[in-house]
């Protein structure tokens, strides 16, 4: 069983969604680089993409929950667009067990698998309720305890990133993307994302 002690020591509240209109700057603390190219973050669609979409994201939000079949589409559709997903567990504990588990997925080659799994549930989650996604999905909760504490710091490092990156884009809730040279704080639909996209290539 995944257990609290290897649960980051943070502490995060849970924020509101923002639905602004998209800014055009980065922060003067956060490149580009960064927030493209870490190379810790899990990376779906097609790695050699001319568009990335970077999304933040919470297994807890439910507009993420709602949106995520969207963004898989439009990648998948567009055939040429680079997902980065990054986790921002901002709705407490048990966001940040879910996304330490899911990453730690990703050590033994089960990320997609991992996340999907938790992005189908719904309502609140609770450790045992990430444990039985996951299982459910076929991801040995064992193998994910040991890939977590052998990659504990790699995975506290991305986390944290991903949280210090997000603060200096001024985001204030999840889901955030930042779509070619453009920030979008708060939820973009199936049109919303179709144009950041176009714009992106622009």
């Amino acid at each position: 069983m995944l257990t609290r002690r290897i649960l980051i020591n943070a502490t995060l509240g849970t924020v509101a969604l923002s639905t602004l209109m998209p800014r055009l700057s980065f922060a003067q603390d956060v490149t580009k680089e960064e927030i493209y190219f870490d190379k810790d973050a899990p990376v779906l669609g097609n790695p050699k993409g001319d568009v990335t979409l970077v999304e933040f994201f919470d297994y807890q939000c439910p507009y993420c929950k709602k949106s995520h079949p969207t963004v898989k589409k439009l990648a998948e559709e567009d055939g040429n667009i680079r997902l980065v997903l990054k986790d921002w567990p901002v709705f407490g504990g048990a966001s940040i067990f879910a996304a330490q588990a899911v990453l730690g997925a990703a050590q033994i080659g089960q990320y997609e698998k991992a996340m999907e799994a938790l992005m189908r549930t719904s309502g609140k989650l609770t450790e045992e309720v990430v444990e039985k996604a996951l299982t459910g999905a076929g991801v040995k909760m064992q193998d994910i305890v040991t890939a977590v504490n052998k990659h504990s710091d790699k995975i506290s490092g991305l986390l944290d990133r991903n949280y210090n990156q997000a603060l200096a884009l001024n985001f204030v809730g999840t889901p955030s993307f930042v779509i070619g040279s453009h920030i979008y704080p708060g939820v973009l639909d199936e049109k919303g994302l179709k144009e950041a996209i176009v714009t992106a290539r622009g």
